[in-house]
This record gives C-alpha cells, sequence and structure tokens, in this order.
C-alpha cells in the first residue's frame, strides 16, 4: 500500500509558505504510523513551477524550494529506518522549455540536440500541422522563431514534448532513472506513460462528441498523440533496468481515452511494468455495473497486477467528487479502496477524509484550472495544505500564508484533533490498513462480486482459507439486501433486522468467516 504524498502542501519546515522534504521528514512517524508500505512522492526536481514541479529542468537535482540533495537523502534513510520505501516520480514524456536540451533543441534544426523534441513544418497554408489539442486549454503546437517550425506539448506550452523516437533521448531518460535508483529509491512512478511516443506521420486525431466541453482538448479522440503501440518497446527496456537492480518497481500513470486497456496493456506479463493505475477511478462514479467491469477486467488478464486509487493530485478528492462532500460517503470510499484487491494508493489527507477545497479564482496556480475557469477550476482544490494541528496557524502546515489557502473547513478534520479520537477517520483508516496487512485474503485473494440491488456493491474475498464478505451502499438513500455471513469486521450504517440487511446512506459492512 502507497501513501502519495505532495510535497508543496504536506509540510513547511522553513516558514516560506511551500512545502519541503525537510517538512516530509518530520513528519514521516505519522506516514508510517497509518501501516503502509511506502511513500510515493511527486516531482521534486529543479523547475520554473509552471505546472508545480511536472516541468522538469533537470533531472538529477532538487529544487531549491523543497532543499537539496543531501535533504532528499536523508528524507530517504529516515523513510528506510521507519520501514517505508520511497517511489519517486519520473516525468519523461515532457521536460520545461527551460531545460538546457530544449534551449539548445530550439536555437536550429541542425545540433546535437535539434531532434531531442518534436519539431514540424506548418501544414500547407500555415498554422499547426495537426489538429492535437492539449490538456491546458490549447493546441498542442506552439511556434518557434529561431527553428521556423512548430514544437508539441501535450500539456503546457512550456513544456514541450520530448522525441522519444530519438534513441539519444531515451537513453538520456533511463539514465535519470539510474540517477535515483543509484541513490537508492526504491520505486519509479512513470508521469503520463502512455504519452512517450506520438504517431510520427502527425496525422489528426478524430472528434469525440462531448456534452459541455471544458476545453478543446476534450473534443478529440486522443489516437495519435499518445497510445502508441511502439510505445511498448519503451515499457519493456524500463522494465529491464529495473529488473537489474533487483527489488525495485515502476507504477505507470495511465491517462488515456481507453484507461483500463491501456493499463493491462502496460502491465500484463513479466516484461512489461510492475502496475500501473489509471484514471478509471479517477473520475465521476462510473455506476455500480461499471465500477465492477474495471474490477473484472483484471480477472482475465493474465499477469495484470492492479492498482487502484480514489484520489489523488489531478482529481476532485473522492470525498466530494463521488460523495458530495458528506463525511460519511468518505469513510465508506475509504473502506471500499482498501478492501479491494491490488495496490492500493491513498493520498495525502484521504485518510482524514478531507473534501475538496473551494479555492477563489485571484489564488489559483494550475495553469489548466486558469484556462478551463470556471466550468473546470483545476487541480488546486485537492492540492491545499495538509491540515496538521486545528488550533495552530495555518492548520500547523506553516507559519507564513501558503502557497493555496489553507481550508478553513479542514481544520475540524486536522490530524491531531483525530489522533486520539477511536471514532475517527483516521483511526478508521489506521484499522483497516492493519487489518488489511494481517488479511491475505484481502491483500490477494480473488474477488467475487455478489447479487446486489444498485447502488449496492457486495463481494467476497477469498484466500489462504479465509473468507471476507464485504457489503457497501454506494449512494445517499437506505437499502437493504440479504444478509451476508459472518462476523462483524468493521460496520457502520449497517445492521441485520427483519431478515435482511439494513444500509444507511453510505453504510458498509465488512465481515469474516
Amino acid at each position: 500500500m502507497v501513501y502519495q504524498v505532495y510535497p508543496r502542501s504536506f509540510a513547511d519546515s522553513n516558514g516560506d509558505g511551500v512545502g519541503d522534504l525537510a517538512g516530509i521528514t518530520a513528519h514521516l512517524p505519522y506516514v508510517a504510523a497509518l501501516g503502509v508500505d511506502a511513500i510515493w512522492l511527486s516531482p521534486v526536481f529543479p523547475s520554473p513551477m509552471v505546472d508545480n514541479g511536472y516541468d522538469v529542468s533537470d533531472y538529477a537535482g532538487i529544487d531549491p524550494v523543497f532543499g537539496d540533495l543531501a535533504a532528499f537523502d536523508a528524507l530517504l534513510a529516515q523513510a528506510h529506518k521507519l520501514g517505508l520505501k520511497l517511489i519517486l516520480d519520473q516525468v519523461w514524456s515532457h521536460s520545461s522549455d527551460a531545460h538546457p536540451w530544449f534551449e539548445q533543441s530550439r536555437k536550429s534544426r541542425e545540433g546535437p540536440y535539434a531532434d531531442w523534441y518534436v519539431w514540424a513544418d506548418p501544414a500547407p497554408g500555415g498554422g499547426p500541422p495537426n489538429n492535437w489539442q492539449c490538456w491546458f486549454g490549447q493546441a498542442a503546437w506552439s511556434w518557434e522563431p529561431a527553428r521556423g517550425q512548430y514544437y508539441l506539448h501535450n500539456f503546457h506550452p512550456r513544456m514541450p514534448d520530448l522525441n522519444w523516437w530519438s534513441p539519444a533521448v531515451a537513453e538520456a531518460m533511463l539514465e535519470a532513472g539510474k540517477f535515483w535508483l543509484d541513490r537508492g529509491v526504491d520505486g519509479l512512478r512513470l508521469d503520463v506513460c502512455n504519452y512517450y511516443l506520438h504517431d510520427r506521420s502527425l496525422r489528426d486525431n478524430p472528434p469525440k462528441a462531448v456534452d459541455h466541453p471544458a476545453k478543446p482538448h476534450d473534443l478529440q479522440a486522443h489516437l495519435k498523440n499518445c497510445d502508441r503501440p511502439e510505445n511498448l518497446a519503451h515499457v519493456e527496456a524500463i522494465r529491464a533496468i529495473l529488473d537489474a537492480y533487483g527489488d525495485r518497481m515502476a507504477v505507470a500513470e495511465i491517462c488515456s481515452d481507453n484507461n483500463l486497456e491501456r493499463a493491462l496493456e502496460y502491465t500484463q506479463g513479466p516484461r512489461r511494468l510492475h502496475t500501473a493505475y489509471s484514471f478509471s477511478y479517477l473520475r465521476d462514479w462510473p455506476g455500480t455495473e461499471g465500477f465492477k467491469a474495471i474490477v473484472r477486467a483484471y480477472d482475465d488478464a493474465l499477469g495484470a497486477w492492479p492498482s487502484f486509487a480514489f484520489s489523488n493530485h489531478d482529481v476532485p478528492r473522492v470525498a466530494t467528487r463521488w460523495g458530495g462532500g458528506d463525511p460519511v460517503a468518505a469513510r465508506m470510499f475509504l473502506a471500499l479502496l482498501l478492501t479491494l484487491r491490488g495496490t492500493i494508493f491513498l493520498y495525502q489527507g484521504e485518510e482524514l477524509s478531507l473534501p475538496e477545497s473551494d479555492v477563489p479564482y485571484e489564488r489559483l496556480t494550475d495553469p489548466s484550472g486558469l484556462a478551463g475557469w470556471p466550468l473546470y477550476k483545476g487541480r488546486d482544490g485537492c492540492r491545499t495544505p495538509f491540515p496538521w494541528d486545528a488550533d495552530a496557524p495555518q492548520a500547523g502546515f506553516s507559519t507564513a500564508e501558503p502557497w493555496l489557502p489553507a481550508d478553513p473547513a479542514h481544520a475540524s478534520l486536522a490530524a491531531a484533533r483525530q489522533a486520539d479520537d477511536p471514532a475517527s477517520s483516521l483511526s478508521l483508516a489506521r484499522a483497516l490498513i492493519a487489518w488489511r496487512r494481517g488479511e491475505p485474503a484481502v491483500r490477494a485473494g480473488t474477488l467475487a462480486f455478489l447479487d446486489a440491488p444498485a447502488p449496492v456493491i457486495a463481494f467476497v474475498r477469498d484466500g489462504e482459507g479465509r473468507r471476507i464478505t464485504a457489503v457497501f451502499n454506494v449512494g445517499p438513500e437506505a437499502r437493504t439486501c440479504a444478509p451476508p455471513p459472518g462476523e462483524a469486521l468493521f460496520a457502520e450504517g449497517a445492521r441485520v433486522e427483519g431478515g435482511g440487511l439494513q444500509l444507511d446512506p453510505w453504510g458498509f459492512a465488512i465481515l469474516g468467516g
């Protein structure tokens, strides 16, 4: 089980309003006490911070806002001392336009870095070479006068795409990974791993019908600018590097029009990645049958190990996205997530049942939110400072005004306030994680769904002679279903009455037998 730390928002040790490595190190005992196996650290590399660190200008350093390499080594050593592994984000599909590679590449069509990025001549008659649209609200091509060509950026214009068709680029990115593996990190999280390669012929993406699109990006099926089958060779090369280091792993982030299909493709067999999580559970609620289909897909995919997340730094928190901000719903989703088969990713604050924050427009930093406002408010709402202490300034995150506002609604859910309350979400999270660690049927056993009236989700986990039955009411109205067998291990808003299991809104029961 992996706990995601978003460094800018976790803990500020030096009073500049931005979280840092020393702040994370100081709070690692809190993470270890959750009972998780590892932390995933979002990018901490040198960056102009156009996209809060996902625009990397040096793949072998630490941005001064977070600390330095010595601070990183101290964090890694403390994590290992506490029995935590560390997975480090790797942003290899694109770099910052401030990276020396791009500064050289944009100058001329000649030279050693000329083909390290994706360059193209204008379309006949002028304009971008094709119809590709970027995630942040504009065409995926920007003009460079020095070269007299367009460059590709699937994300922000200041985040040009690296050209993985160039062997030199592929080699350089593998060397970047080796730098951190040599330093002792235990795994790599590969940001938008399915975006490394593009269609070499630069063919247009086909249109896609969408109601109320927030951005032009939503109006096309992204079949040519990502998801290329040739990318699997690079996936296998990454796996070979990791295997050479022994006990290391990689988890791919998949963001695709075909999330589940790509996640399975990137993890099938021993030559591909250890696991991948996708946006299958990071969008709107997929419906009861849609939820089941995602889980069942792994039963038919030989050798593909699932990873599941309900929240992360890119989407509204699950308490709000699926639960409407109801704290009872947040607890139910926490229990549902921790009962699934696979590697579980828990986003910082999810254990506290934090809802999404409403960040005012004048405080937004996310370029995608600025581009999509007001229909799409971006990702800042899930990135607000972690609430450590309700009675401290900025809820204990910093002594200064934070880079994003501390949410007053989070103060009552602060970690210090929940720590000693046996009825708190934090206590529930700790209990569920400890239980999961001791239940082989839940960690790796089979999962079979039971018949239940929608929106109830019920399933059985079997393994090593142990059977766990779990029932979840994924809705704001009471439901009744057949009473499951076994002794109640966890139950909230659930009771057996009149020959049936009565489930309150967002109620759940987990039973062992």
